[in-house]
């Protein structure tokens, strides 16, 4: 049975794009496994692009592409959605940190 604790979601709107279940807890990087939801194909290049650029150490450009990351999607922990955070996408793994909590 998964911890409720582990459980994190990743949304568009009320769309759930996937889940992650936390398996490690790397402070300030959580990692786990990424469970996909049919929506996730039309954000999946978004993700293959920014962890393309991280290993180029094309870093100039990266903000630019994760800040459609960021704008058009919602990272919420099991007490709610956070404020900021860094996600990446590679496969079944995800690993990410956040802050705070989300306003209005």
């Amino acid at each position: 049975m998964t911890d409720p604790d582990s459980v994190w979601r990743l949304m568009n709107d009320s769309t759930l794009i996937g889940t992650i279940i936390v398996d490690d807890n790397d402070m300030p990087w959580l990692h786990g496994r990424f469970f996909p939801e049919s929506a996730f194909g039309q954000f999946k290049y978004w993700f293959d692009e920014v962890n393309a650029l991280v290993e180029a150490e094309e870093f100039e450009r990266f903000d630019d592409a994760y800040d459609r990351i960021e704008d058009a999607l919602t990272l919420v922990s099991p007490s709610g959605p956070v404020g900021e955070f860094l996600l990446h996408i590679d496969q079944d793994r995800a690993w990410f940190r956040w802050h705070g909590v989300a306003t209005g």
